[in-house]
């Protein structure tokens, strides 16, 4: 799931209308966002395995603070509540914190066996990434769905919000089909980096939407 994941985040708009795209794409990827970070130093694992799905060669077999759904609960009512420290808004620190949560919930839906429940405890997943029809399927719904509610509840100030929203969802949609073709990187800690290169996509976020009103 990647696509899928900013498709809530565009989609969250409507709940939360003063809340900035950013934000929201900050929240829908946090697990994702922190994750390279603890692969990097070392703390979470990954092993490149070709084949072990049919859409992602990635084994994730120790990742429990960001992909436990224990800790991914406790991460949501953090930033949830972080959010909430720093807006007053509890509908929209609600809207950030179900977000996080949300990221455990769809990545509950194309991973194999691999999501512990707590650390150590049971794995879970519904495999999706072995079914890649219905799987592109619904990830492309939940994208398309969440740009239409993007859109449908906020206007362009300018032309960098005219443009500059739709240059996001290009980006976005082409950088997707481009991994689904790109094959298994060189090494982990390659991966990683270029996971990092996600955080990009919260200024982006922030940036246009601040030319919609």
């Amino acid at each position: 799931m990647f696509i899928g994941h900013f498709g809530v985040g565009l989609a969250a708009k409507k709940l939360a209308p003063r809340t900035s795209l950013g934000a929201l794409f900050f929240a829908a990827q946090f697990l994702d966002l922190f994750w390279p970070i603890l692969l990097l130093l070392g703390i979470e694992h990954v092993r490149i395995a070709p084949g072990i799905t049919k859409m992602s060669p990635f084994d994730f077999y120790d990742y429990p603070i960001t992909h436990s759904l224990l800790t991914a609960s406790i991460w949501s009512g953090l930033v949830g509540g972080l959010y909430y420290a720093l807006r007053r808004s509890a509908r929209a620190a609600w809207v950030m914190g179900l977000a996080v949560l949300s990221h455990w919930l769809l990545d509950l839906l194309v991973h194999r066996p691999d999501l512990p429940l707590w650390p150590g405890g049971p794995k879970v997943g519904l495999g999706l990434w072995n079914h890649w029809v219905l799987e592109t399927m619904l990830e492309v719904a939940i994208f398309v769905g969440g740009a239409w509610l993007y859109l449908s509840v906020t206007r362009a100030r300018d032309n960098i919000g005219r443009y500059g929203i739709w240059a996001l969802l290009v980006f976005l949609f082409l950088g997707w089909v481009s991994s689904l073709f790109a094959g298994a990187p060189p090494n982990e800690r390659s991966m990683a980096w270029g996971a990092l290169s996600m955080w990009i996509l919260v200024p982006w976020g922030w940036w246009v939407d601040q030319h919609r009103a």
